[in-house]
């Protein structure tokens, strides 16, 4: 197999997204000073440091890391992730803020273990189901280790609780499943199930509930539930076409929820207007085309399946988070990957990037 240079085109798109995050997260940091009288300099240092640079030295290092190692200790690497994601729940070693338990503290820095679960699930997943691509049509070799993988993973992230993470994971799984060959009708199956146990997790957890009901009618609770997607809709509205201008986001200066994490897509349409809105769209397009096209060339059928999911993983996580800023889906608290506040999302995204360029290396002609 005839190594080749890794794919510059989808590197290009990925350096523009993460040159484009800072400087749209720079300026909605201002926002979050304005507010809470933060120091805007720790917060952009620790982006700096975890994200760019943690980042960009996981991109090489894992573009240099042969994908069938990736394969071959698959098990093992999963198994980490999820062992780390386990430890927020001991009580000197996770924290909880918001009724939730998602980050580990150490010493000065926090992280999501979460972010490295996403990654080790779709390491294994691929491994899995290019093991049993013959059988994977059928419930024993088929359906049933997709049941019991992201069942195990959704135990554990509902616990803490973070549905969106899990809804990402879930996506990824489908489109995994189905691009490995499984069959429509367990699909729809899982689909079916997948909406029940929401309506079930709905009635148990009422902030799942509120936020399905704040979907269907933004305006019931404009001071409360529906606050944050209100404030959302009046940014993006305000930026028209053009934007107001880098740095000129009014609905950042306490408004504006979160304007470096879930809601900095409202902010940068805002700045940007609906021309930098589209771009960032297109990038995020762009990404997933070329990534899709990585996959398709990929020699063989793990490492073809490993790029497909992280490219799903990232796109579905990123549209979420859009389209939730929007209006047109249910707010989940993710972040806009490269993009938003969370230096962890960054890393783990970047080292992600570093697969799939490792994988275009052998890519087939």
């Amino acid at each position: 197999m005839r190594k080749r240079t890794p794919d510059r085109v989808f590197l290009g798109i990925v350096i523009f997204l993460v040159i484009l995050g800072l400087a749209i997260f720079m300026s909605a940091s201002l926002g979050l000073l304005a507010q809470k009288g933060i120091d805007m300099g720790s917060i952009a240092l620790k982006q700096l440091i975890i994200g760019v640079v943690g980042g960009g030295f996981a991109l090489v290092l894992f573009s240099n890391i042969h994908y069938r190692a990736l394969k071959k200790y698959s098990f093992y690497f999963f198994l980490i992730t999820f062992i780390i994601t386990l430890l927020v729940f001991i009580p000197s070693i996770g924290i909880e803020h918001g009724g939730a338990r998602r980050w580990i503290s150490l010493g000065a820095f926090s992280f999501q273990p979460a972010e490295f679960l996403k990654l080790g699930f779709v390491v294994y997943f691929a491994a899995v189901l290019s093991s049993t691509r013959n059988r994977i049509a059928s419930i024993k070799y088929g359906v049933l280790p997709v049941i019991v993988i992201v069942g195990i993973i959704g135990v554990v992230l509902l616990a803490q609780p973070d549905t969106g993470t899990f809804l990402v994971i879930l996506i990824t799984a489908f489109a995994m499943f189905l691009a490995a060959g499984g069959k429509w009708k367990h699909i729809a199956l899982g689909g079916v199930t997948a909406t029940v146990g929401l309506g079930i997790l709905a009635t148990l957890r009422p902030y799942i509930k509120e936020r399905l009901l704040t979907f269907i009618d933004p305006a019931r609770d404009s001071l409360g539930a529906g606050y944050q997607i209100q404030q959302s809709l009046i940014a993006i509205g305000s930026g028209e076409i053009s934007g107001r201008g880098l740095g000129q986001s009014v609905q950042k200066f306490n408004y504006l929820p979160e304007p470096i994490g879930d809601s900095i897509f409202a902010v940068a349409a805002e700045e940007f207007g609906f021309i930098g809105a589209a771009i960032i769209i297109a990038a995020f397009l762009a990404f997933a085309v070329r990534g899709i096209s990585i996959a398709q060339k990929a020699p063989d059928y793990f490492s073809g399946l490993l790029v497909l999911g992280i490219v799903i993983l990232i796109i579905s996580q990123s549209f979420i988070n859009i389209a939730s800023m929007l209006g047109v889906f249910p707010l989940t608290g993710l972040p806009l990957l490269f993009i938003s506040k969370g230096g962890t999302a960054l890393f783990t995204a970047l080292a992600s990037v570093g697969i799939i360029l490792n994988v275009s290396k052998y890519r087939r002609t």
